[in-house]
């Protein structure tokens, strides 16, 4: 689990959250990730203004900040 409690670690690219276990972002396909993240958006709409705001295309769980 990580530090912050919830078991999710921040693509450093895309910033999509992932589980512990992942080794590849399934979405970008990096395999550079951070513990050191904050804020969670999660987007079930990928047509709504916060996904647009954010230059996201697809649902799911970002971080807002990663280090």
């Amino acid at each position: 689990m990580s530090r912050r409690g919830l078991p999710f670690k921040a693509c450093r690219n895309c910033h999509l959250l992932v589980e512990e276990d992942v080794k590849i972002c399934p979405q970008c396909g990096s395999k550079d990730f951070s513990d050191d993240w904050r804020g969670l958006v999660i987007l079930l709409n990928i047509n709504c203004e916060t996904g647009r705001i954010m230059g996201k295309k697809e649902a799911g769980k970002y971080a807002i900040e990663v280090h």
